[in-house]
């Protein structure tokens, strides 16, 4: 029986911003509570909790400790490609985060520098993101991997003090060195970093420090050799986290800015609502932290809850086989897992009657979220089919950094339609236009656009870059945000982006 709770929240979310996200922001432990929580004052650049201060990584980390969860696991580390496995507890977690950020701030890293963060899925990937928020520094991770010119074209934009890489990633094929192509980056930027540190994977070692630059180079255990931790820096909820680069192969990448305030409160509280995990649940997200889901779902939404989270440097397939992900789930006990359908689909092919799937034990999964593409009914009826649990098309995009549309688990579970991701989100006001921004009927095509503000933990624009915001996002239909996608909304309400 649906109780309404879903009806109500959303309904609240749209017509009582104030009391709705206000209340949301209490599961936040602030510096300065928020006197503002929607401030509207200067539209279309909506801010959220305004005059408020905080800092992200006291509330994933450090108050854990506090709270009495010091020795709950923080984060597992599982890595068939190096055959490595680690763990990290709350504690631990904020003993070596505390030591990066000491040891960045011994570089000049102070509140509003940049960070460059050109690593692979590995622990110190999440040290690095984390030490950066604790110091008030604005970290841009840079897909492990990708090319000069793309890494070039960021650090042209983001101008860091500081770049922090590996000598190296791992594929199941082969080891692809990260120095040279961080190299070719460097010579190609007009900015050059104060400092660039390595972290040395035995794998392939990197030559460090061994040229005459203009930056300082040091390997990861030279910089943490006499590190002194560092505390918390207080920050206002409307400092920027971090920058993301949308992938641009032409011109300049576009810079998502992400604030401190509204996204801790947005991912806070998506957790227990969207994905239904609450403190102490393990949670299993296949991605990578160069990527959205990376940031918001391996890194700062589990740890803002106090969950523990699985950082997996592996693949669907190949790392041994297609029963990769089934032996994380069983391995770690997790309550959910999050990933792309491309992985799925991956798995199916390789395994399509789930010969391995029944070689493990899957008895802790509740569900199974899938976003990042369209999840295709064939792909959809075959997981829900195999694993006996819902399997929950969830839609979102970089700019917004947490579901626009998804079957709300922890709130309200829904039924679930093949080929929709359900409903909007509370917060989203979600709209089908037509060609002169009238809103459609029920069952008819259009863009699907959300009408401003946008709720907390969205883009409150783009990094130095106003005017490409409103542009890129803003000008097509005045007052709404364009998501450059087309679908539309059938009479239940459920949402079908095409």
């Amino acid at each position: 029986m649906s109780t309404g709770a879903y009806a109500a929240a959303y309904e609240r979310s749209l017509t009582d911003p104030d009391g709705f996200w206000g209340e949301a922001a209490n599961a936040i432990e602030w510096v300065t509570a928020p006197p503002r929580v929607l401030d509207a004052d200067n539209p279309p650049f909506y801010r959220w909790f305004t005059g408020g201060t905080l800092n992200t990584c006291f509330n994933a980390v450090d108050r854990h400790v506090r709270d009495g969860r010091g020795d709950q696991p923080a984060l597992y580390y599982d890595s068939p490609v190096t055959g490595t496995k680690a763990f990290y507890t709350y504690a631990e977690l904020l003993d070596e985060v505390s030591r990066l950020a000491g040891a960045l701030a011994g570089l000049g890293v102070e509140k509003g520098d940049r960070v460059i963060v050109y690593m692979p899925m590995v622990p110190e990937a999440v040290f690095a993101m984390l030490a950066c928020a604790r110091l008030g520094a604005i970290h841009s991770v840079v897909f492990g991997g990708f090319a000069p010119a793309e890494l070039a074209a960021r650090i042209e934009d983001a101008k860091p003090t500081v770049i922090l890489s590996a000598s190296c990633g791992i594929e199941p094929s082969r080891v692809v060195a990260y120095k040279p192509f961080l190299d070719g980056a460097l010579e190609r930027s007009s900015h050059k970093p104060e400092s660039v540190v390595v972290l040395q994977r035995p794998q392939l070692e990197a030559e460090v420090g061994v040229r005459d630059t203009d930056w300082e180079e040091m390997t990861w255990s030279e910089l943490l050799a006499d590190a002194e931790p560092a505390d918390c820096v207080e920050v206002a909820a409307t400092d920027p986290l971090y920058i993301l680069y949308t992938s641009g192969t032409t011109g300049r990448p576009k810079g998502i800015v992400r604030d401190n305030g509204g996204h801790a409160v947005a991912l806070r509280w998506s957790m227990e609502n969207v994905y239904d995990i609450h403190p102490g649940d393990v949670w299993f997200t296949a991605s990578d932290v160069g990527w959205v889901v990376g940031h918001s779902y391996i890194v700062y939404a589990p740890l803002l809850t106090g969950a523990t989270t699985v950082l997996y440097e592996g693949k669907p397939v190949g790392t041994p086989d297609a029963g990769a992900f089934w032996r994380v789930i069983e391995d770690y006990g997790a309550a959910a897992m999050f990933t792309a359908p491309t992985a799925y689909r991956a798995i199916k092919k390789e395994d399509a009657g789930g010969e391995l799937l029944r070689t493990h034990d899957l008895a802790s999964l509740k569900n199974v979220f899938l976003a990042g593409e369209r999840l295709d009914p064939d792909t959809y009826e075959w997981a829900s089919e195999r694993l006996g649990v819902p399997v929950v098309d969830n839609w979102w995009q970089t700019e917004t950094g947490w579901p626009i549309a998804a079957n709300l688990r922890g709130l309200e579970p829904m039924p679930i339609k093949a080929g929709s991701p359900s409903v909007p989100v509370p917060g989203y006001d979600v709209q089908v236009l037509d060609e002169t921004g009238q809103q459609v009927a029920a069952g008819v095509e259009g863009a699907i656009a959300i009408k401003l503000p946008l709720p907390p933990g969205t883009l409150p624009t783009l990094w130095q870059d106003d005017e490409r915001y409103v542009a890129s996002y803003l000008s097509v239909y005045p007052g709404y945000y364009l998501t450059g996608d087309g679908g539309l909304i059938d009479a239940d309400g459920y949402l079908y982006v095409m």
